[in-house]
């Protein structure tokens, strides 16, 4: 009888193993839920901001098409302090799994799902909160594609593990996220909170643009700087944990207060405006079309069709 009850429970654990198999396969094929195309996991669009630089290579302003003002920045040029602070709170084992972290995921199934424990932290790895920034409209479209959600990230997080580097991925997720007050990217982010470059940031101010990445809307250092710092300093102690901080740092840190340079960002605010409204203009112009103009304005007209096909400034040429 025994024998018979251990045979069914293996027969039904291989069932169950098939299904799971085939519901990633059926994923991965897109037959199930949305799963991007290769070229696009391989060049996702980020919609980075337009610089305007001066000659001798000053940032005069930036704008963009779809209002997020993100400037890219690449590995190399990010400080090792914003690096470590968010693998340390983000993704300990980052260097050490392909996309998905089977430790942390059984640990926040086990506590979260069996024990009830709110306390029990995430699973998700840097890669999958990637693919859920990078992919996420897409993923929900649907109740069929919310209900798969989690296993969709997780497919499109092991392909993003494929097509980039630890380090692409670093800068992808940091180059794509949202800290507010029209702060979209670490470099942008940088400037707006405490007017550095991404390679400057000092360990605190790295821990509390890190520290957002949970809740920018609840960490926000400009409207909550107590809850902010509070947040900093749970960053802090998860650097200390990983030994990239030692505790006599970690103490001497904590105990600073949050201390800001806030420069808020407007395309109407900075160097140059007038003249950057100018560029921003012919940049994104449309087509000349015969229809809006007057009859009076027909030299104006043949003015902007031929710089449409000339001038390199305009969208067309």
């Amino acid at each position: 009888m025994i024998r018979k009850i251990i045979k069914i429970l293996w027969v039904l654990l291989a069932i169950f193993g098939l299904i799971i198999a085939l519901l990633f396969v059926s994923i991965s094929k897109g037959w199930i839920g949305y799963m991007p195309p290769v070229e696009e996991l391989e060049n996702p669009n980020y919609k980075f901001a337009t610089e305007v630089l001066s000659e001798d290579g000053k940032v005069l302003g930036t704008w963009s098409y779809s209002k997020e003002n993100r400037v890219y920045v690449g590995y190399n040029e990010l400080s090792v302090n914003v690096v470590n602070a968010l693998i340390a709170t983000e993704d300990v084992r980052f260097a050490e799994h392909s996309g998905i972290d089977i430790k942390a995921l059984t640990r926040a199934v086990v506590k979260r799902g069996l024990l009830f424990q709110k306390n029990a932290g995430g699973g998700s790895t840097l890669s999958q909160q990637l693919a859920k920034q990078l992919f996420t409209d897409e993923v929900a479209k649907n109740t069929m594609q919310r209900l798969f959600q989690k296993p969709i990230e997780w497919v499109i997080a092991v392909k993003l593990e494929r097509y980039y580097t630890k380090e692409e991925i670093l800068s992808m997720y940091l180059n794509k996220f949202d800290f507010l007050n029209n702060a979209v990217g670490i470099k942008t982010a940088a400037y707006t909170y405490f007017g550095r470059e991404p390679k400057d940031l000092k360990i605190e101010e790295a821990a509390t643009l890190i520290g957002m990445c949970k809740n920018p809307s609840l960490y926000n250092p400009v409207r909550f700087n107590e809850r902010a710092r509070g947040r900093r300093n749970v960053v802090l102690d998860q650097m200390r944990k990983a030994g990239y901080i030692s505790e006599s740092e970690c103490d001497s840190l904590q105990k600073t207060p949050l201390k800001l340079a806030y420069n808020r960002v407007d395309h109407k605010e900075g160097l140059a405006t007038y003249f950057r409204e100018y560029l921003r203009g012919i940049m994104s112009a449309p087509k000349p079309s015969r229809s809006d103009y007057r009859n009076w304005q027909m030299q104006k007209y043949y003015e902007d069709s031929l710089s449409w096909e000339t001038n390199p400034l305009y969208a067309g040429a």
